[in-house]
């Protein structure tokens, strides 16, 4: 289900039941599940998305359309953490400078995979009233090109989890919901693979 239906359908059928609908300040074990879900869902979604953008099979149109759809799962000014075995330091990327670098790299075969996708961190709430989170990923990077040049890594990175409280018109009624953004992506450590 994508993330936009599945959020739809989250906020009508929690609000009418008190789910996710943002009436206090404190969220309820029931809610933190559904946030969770909501959280887990969208880097999955993220996930398929790099996969997609990464592969050198995919035509720069669909690319496009896809990093487009990739970034709407970010908080404003999220950075992406890139290495490399034979770097020692960690270069940031703003999200839609991450997905051309992506594009961009002078392999003829790409494979992208996540794997080990889980949460790290409870949600903390901020003084903002703002919820934050960590989930931890694995992933799994081959490049090799024709001439026979080959990289493979995996590398520990940790996504930041934001959960605000949001508001939407839903049969002209407004509604407050709980929705989650991600944030920055560290890189913690990369192996070989």
């Amino acid at each position: 289900m994508n993330t936009i239906k599945f959020l739809s359908v989250l906020v009508l059928g929690t609000c009418m039941s008190g789910g996710l609908c943002a009436q206090t300040d404190n969220i309820s074990p029931a809610r933190k599940q559904a946030i969770d879900s909501l959280a887990l869902e969208k880097v999955r979604d993220l996930s398929k998305y790099i996969s997609i953008i990464g592969s050198k099979k995919t035509q720069y149109s669909e690319a496009s359309r896809v990093m487009d759809r990739a970034e709407e799962l970010f908080a404003p000014e999220s950075e992406m953490g890139v290495s490399a075995l034979n770097k020692k330091d960690v270069t940031y990327y703003k999200v839609r400078k991450y997905f051309e670098h992506l594009i961009a790299l002078n392999y003829d075969r790409v494979d992208i995979s996540w794997y080990n996708i889980h949460y790290i961190s409870d949600l903390e709430r901020q003084p903002d009233g703002r919820y934050v989170g960590i989930v931890t990923i694995y992933q799994r990077f081959e490049g090799e090109s024709e001439g026979g040049l080959k990289y493979k890594d995996t590398t520990k990175k940790d996504i930041t989890i934001y959960v605000d409280r949001k508001k939407t018109q839903i049969q002209g009624k407004i509604v407050e919901f709980w929705d989650v953004l991600l944030g920055d992506i560290r890189v913690t450590e990369t192996t070989k693979l």
